[in-house]
């Protein structure tokens, strides 16, 4: 009798993926890849490690098939899918191995504060119980300088009688009218929220987005990116199609005289935006004794940095704000992680402090800069990184949201 070999095959749904990367950014063997519409697991590296679940904000990739090791599905085959296909057996899984060996699976953490509010997750979505919902434009300004590249927007979203409830930190995702060019329509595209829970204007079922206009690919060559372009377009009066919220760990402690601690670059300020602006809202009315903020802020120039107006405007004794320009004409190149070292002293107390949480959000590379920093100010200071590092992820006070 031949033994047929089978194995639990590692699936994501196209259906639910909004492409966020983060399963990619995390594997640690390279299993994950993608192409322009789906991400795929390659079942001949995938080692079962489990990184890419904690991270992922919708469930997507925590999919399982029992398959013949002859039939299992290629990548090639799973680029091609709309949905996932009707399970062959019942999912057998007994156990979930625990593992991983990216710089966000060692460091970030996968949970929350232990003060943050409850975050409501995948209530509009292909597979929930509503389908998406519709938003109506009420406010679309540009938010860097004009005549420069960096064309980024700020764009307010009202939900009307619908209940759309987010958290600062959370995300949505934006369907793009039309196809393809496969004929297909266009999968969702992932946005951090820039405005606090109680919206953009306070008490309006609203919230508000910072999407930057892509017109060239990593490589410098010519491309529109087909959501942000369509985001940047938008007028007053027009309607999108929204799904989520996603996110559940990237939140902001709710406990009296915690610190925050935001790291950010670009777009990556968004979810830094909406905290900042709670925080600020809570003191305004006296009923919150929050603890210090501090923000670095990273862009190529003054011109290309996101929100550089209104962050002048913000009081000094509310908010440290530290920003690193990298392109400044006449000026040595300096990042977020530069900075942080010349603030070593602050931060290395905040580090200390089980009271204070860290925020990272912007390009995926800063992730590794913004980590050596951190474990630089923290021997510096005698601090053991190790088991500060194990601290930082396990109490859920260092969060990575990189891309």
């Amino acid at each position: 009798m031949t033994t047929v070999a089978v194995i639990r095959q590692h699936l994501i749904d196209p259906e639910i993926c909004i492409r966020c990367n983060t399963c990619e950014a995390t594997c640690p063997v390279g299993a994950v890849t993608h192409d322009d519409r789906n991400y795929v697991v390659d079942a001949d590296k995938c080692n079962f490690c489990m990184a890419c679940i904690p991270p992922c904000p919708t469930g997507s990739i925590d999919n399982w098939r029992v398959m013949p090791r002859v039939q299992a599905y290629s990548t090639a085959e799973q680029l091609t899918w709309d949905e996932l296909p009707t399970e062959l057996s019942a999912d057998t899984l007994a156990s979930t191995p625990q593992g991983g060996g990216s710089i966000s699976a060692q460091h970030g953490a996968s949970l929350p504060p232990w003060s943050a509010a409850h975050a409501y997750t995948n209530l509009y979505g292909p597979k929930a119980a509503q389908t998406s919902i519709t938003a109506t434009v009420t406010g679309n300004v540009r938010v860097t300088d004009a005549g420069h590249q960096y064309d980024t927007h700020h764009v307010v979203l009202d939900f009307g009688q619908m209940p759309f409830p987010v958290l600062e930190g959370q995300s949505v995702g934006i369907i793009p009218p039309g196809t393809d060019a496969n004929g297909r329509a266009h999968h969702a595209r992932q946005y951090s929220i820039a405005s606090p829970r109680n919206g953009e204007r306070p008490g309006y079922n609203n919230l508000s987005l910072t999407v930057k206009r892509v017109l060239e690919d990593h490589q410098g060559q010519p491309v529109r990116g087909v959501g942000s372009n369509y985001m940047c377009d938008l007028q007053v009066g027009d309607t999108v199609q929204v799904i989520g919220p996603f996110g559940a760990s990237f939140l902001m402690p709710n406990h009296p005289r915690s610190h925050l601690v935001m790291i950010c670059t670009g777009t990556g300020s968004a979810p830094m935006r909406a905290m900042t602006e709670w925080r600020r809202r809570l003191r305004a009315s006296g009923k919150f004794e929050g603890g210090r903020l501090m923000l670095f802020f990273g862009a190529r120039t003054q011109q290309e940095l996101p929100y550089f107006g209104p962050l002048q405007n913000l009081p000094k004794d509310f908010i440290d704000i530290n920003l690193a320009f990298s392109r400044t004409p006449g000026a040595p190149k300096r990042y977020v992680q530069d900075v942080m070292r010349e603030r070593a002293a602050d931060l290395s107390v905040l580090l200390a402090d089980g009271n204070a949480y860290f925020y990272v959000c912007g390009l995926k590379s800063m992730e590794e800069g913004v980590l050596l920093a951190l474990r630089d100010v923290a021997q510096q200071a005698g601090l053991n990184w190790n088991a500060l590092s194990d601290a930082l992820r396990t109490e859920g006070r260092l969060h990575l949201e990189t891309y």
